[in-house]
């Protein structure tokens, strides 16, 4: 064997590091985390929007509901205690007309079911938080929304880690297959484990495949690109501003977000990809396209929640389009306060396949001594600090 470890962990994102943590605490001795990229933060964990959810949205008695609420707390307190990036500047919910109004309401039922700190506020109270947003009579008010750095807390975790002595980070290291009992095979060699946890992102179904398990769900990507404010429009946003979302869909729709360092950001969108790691025009695409744009049309014509959401979203690669979404929630921004920027994620959205419904929760699955954590999508990165007491729980029994 070229590597032996208690525990393997496939994948160092946000997912995969708070795992590595959370075992550490329960007295595990030997982690080792393989990543496929040469530094932490490559792909979804490092590109997100930033912003800590309060967990609004989500179905209460879901694991998003339960972890998003709990894993913001922890992520805070971590940033506080570390001294790291955290602005605490609350997020409105915006609406432009009764319709919207309608289904504001019941985000704030959601919220109260969920344990989530929201108000219903009106244009008056809307103008003292964010001065330059519109809303049609009423907006949803989220104090606890927060705006931290995703990479400044990935490289935090990973040191913290690394001090301890007792976890290894192994950096181009991609995982290839299972190869024998408790066995895996990677490019820089065979590695054996007593257990083993999938926190692959955009490739956890692929993995779990090899474990023989997941082969219900398929991973289908969906790009979110950003326009940026001006510098000197910034002042335009003061925190977060959302529109009402299509809870039919896991996707929150153009939005604004202040980041710690003062830049305005726009987005994203949720256009389909045709590839995993396909962030610009035809790059990183592999035959996979073929399956990806075949599953694409089944979805087309067979979900109505998608085929809406496709049809919408392609428009957005046009600026004009884009533009006019963002202008709902705030009527004094100009088509030419919007600069390009090369912030660009990817969504690795899992899909029921026999069902043909885009997953709307975390899904885990143990098999034996392995767990493969699937959809780990927003709130992901908020929800990782619970959510990784909870995996470290099914893995260990």
């Amino acid at each position: 064997m070229d590597e032996t470890c208690e525990v393997l962990i496939i994948g160092g994102g946000i997912t995969g590091l708070t795992v590595a943590r959370e075992l550490l605490s329960r007295g595990i001795e030997e982690i080792l985390v393989i990543e496929k990229e040469r530094f932490l933060g490559a792909h979804a964990s490092g590109r997100n929007s930033g912003v800590l959810h309060a967990g609004i949205y989500y179905t209460p008695d879901s694991f998003k509901a339960q972890f998003c609420v709990k894993g913001n707390a922890l992520m805070k307190e971590y940033c506080r205690e570390n001294g790291l990036s955290l602005k605490e500047t609350g997020k409105v919910i915006v609406t432009k007309d009764s319709y919207e109004l309608e289904r504001l309401f019941e985000l704030n039922e959601r919220a109260i079911q969920n344990g989530v700190r929201s108000s219903i506020i009106d244009t008056k109270d809307l103008s003292e938080i964010e001065p330059f947003a519109s809303t049609y009579e009423k907006a949803l008010y989220s104090p606890d929304t927060a705006v931290i750095d995703p990479n400044e807390i990935l490289n935090s975790i990973k040191d913290e880690l690394l001090k301890s002595g007792k976890v290894k980070i192994n950096y181009q290291t991609s995982f290839f297959r299972l190869n024998g009992d408790k066995i895996v095979q990677t490019s820089q060699g065979a590695i054996k484990f007593d257990m083993v946890v999938n926190a692959s992102g955009a490739f956890a179904d692929r993995v779990a495949y090899q474990f023989g398990v997941g082969r219900d769900y398929k991973i289908l990507p969906f790009k979110g690109t950003y326009k940026k404010i001006r510098k000197e429009r910034s002042y335009l946003v003061r925190g977060n501003i959302y529109p009402v979302p299509d809870l039919r869909n896991t996707f929150l729709g153009v939005h604004f977000t202040k980041s710690v360092n003062g830049e305005v950001y726009a987005g994203p969108t949720a256009i389909p990809a045709l590839g995993r790691e396909n962030y610009r025009f035809f790059d990183n695409i592999s035959l996979e396209i073929i399956p990806i744009l075949f599953r694409d049309g089944i979805l087309f014509f067979e979900n109505e929640a998608f085929r809406s959401t496709a049809i919408t979203e392609v428009k957005k690669y046009s600026m004009r389009f884009f533009f006019q979404e963002a202008k709902h929630l705030l009527p004094e921004l100009n088509i030419s306060d919007l600069e390009a920027t090369d912030k660009i994620g990817i969504r690795p959205q899992l899909v029921h396949w026999p069902t043909k419904k885009l997953v709307m929760d975390f899904v885990l699955i143990k098999e034996g001594d392995s767990l493969h954590i699937l959809n780990a999508i927003s709130p992901a990165f908020t929800s990782s600090m619970a959510f990784a007491k909870y995996a470290v729980d099914k893995l260990l029994g």
